[in-house]
């Protein structure tokens, strides 16, 4: 009787040991996450999903590379996907159009772009009368570009035309092809660009630009029906920031797999230009939304009030359940 009983129980055991693993595989909850390119900025997400780190938040991350941000967004509007990384100008727009679209989270705070001109462009005013590249109307490098040409005393479109080309990469190919003479472009195509004979006009990091990078957008309407969702997602991105910022060598693999970069040369320079400027929190920045929204709806008044824009609750929870600090202890 007791060895019939001591039997039962080891199977008992032997069943909670493998049960975990497999029953975890069948109730992973499939989530896609829509991002617009390989750029290091772009990367913390990677990141978490090769360490495994959504997966032990209960999501199954299916990462979908949809270039332009604000085809993103239409995306996520439609239906697409839950959840999208993009930039922040493109959740703005649609957001002041009427949509329930908003920011939960980011990066970071410094401008990865650099405004980058041809050779023969010796001087910003040397730009009127020509062509400048931007992924699309309402995207990041949009409002980058027109913040430099607000420098410069041109106006977009007027001074200079903005010809939109979907991706970074292709805005990247334009300018190389003298399609156009100038383009706002981040790691690790800046620095290719430069190696060629380019020439950089503006640094937006050291211009004073406040940008909120690696903004993750959802919906309202997605929040309020599966908040619990959203969450696990932006724990599982938190753990992704921290090992971005900590593990240098992982961190290059996963970039290289993900922006099929071969070269070391580039590896480190990727990680070098993003990884010493992350948060420690995905609490998105409301300085530098609002940065954005004075630049973007400039001239309409009133203003759109920053509320429209942004949910730090998520973030605030993350933040005071100890949950971030934790991660850097």
């Amino acid at each position: 009787m007791h060895t019939d009983r001591f039997r039962t129980l080891l199977a008992i055991v032997a069943l909670l040991a493998i049960a975990p693993a497999s029953w975890a595989a069948t109730t992973l909850t499939p989530i896609r996450l829509l991002y617009p390119s390989f750029a290091g900025s772009w990367a913390t997400a990677w990141i978490a999903k090769e360490a495994g780190y959504f997966a032990q938040e209960g999501l199954d991350v299916e990462l979908i590379r949809v270039g332009g941000s604000t085809r993103m967004v239409a995306a996520l509007l439609g239906g697409s996907a839950p959840i999208v990384q993009a930039g922040a100008s493109a959740a703005l727009a649609a957001t002041a159009a009427g949509s329930d679209v908003v920011i939960i989270g980011s990066t970071g705070t410094v401008s990865p772009f650099r405004l980058i001109a041809r050779a023969e462009i010796k001087s910003p005013a040397e730009l009127k009368g020509k062509k400048a590249g931007i992924t699309t109307f309402g995207s990041t490098s949009d409002q980058m570009v027109r913040i430099a040409l607000k420098k410069f005393n041109l106006e977009p479109n007027k001074d200079v035309a903005l010809l939109t080309f979907g991706a970074q990469p292709e805005a990247f190919a334009a300018l190389m092809n003298g399609i156009v003479q100038v383009a706002a472009l981040s790691y690790p195509l800046y620095p290719k660009a430069i190696k060629v004979g380019m020439r950089e006009l503006v640094n937006f990091g050291e211009l004073g630009v406040e940008d909120i990078n690696g903004t993750v957008i959802t919906t309202r309407a997605f929040l309020a029906q599966h908040r619990d969702t959203a969450l696990r997602f932006l724990r599982g991105f938190t753990r992704g920031m921290q090992r971005y910022r900590t593990d240098k060598e992982f961190s290059k693999r996963v970039l290289g797999k993900y922006g099929k970069i071969n070269d070391e040369e580039t590896l480190e320079g990727t990680w070098q230009d993003y990884a010493p400027t992350l948060q420690r929190s995905p609490r998105p920045a409301l300085s530098a939304v609002q940065y954005l929204i004075e630049n973007q709806f400039a001239g309409k008044k009133p203003l759109p009030k920053l509320e429209q824009f942004v949910d730090t609750s998520l973030a605030d929870q993350l933040e005071k359940s100890g949950f971030v600090d934790a991660l850097y202890k």
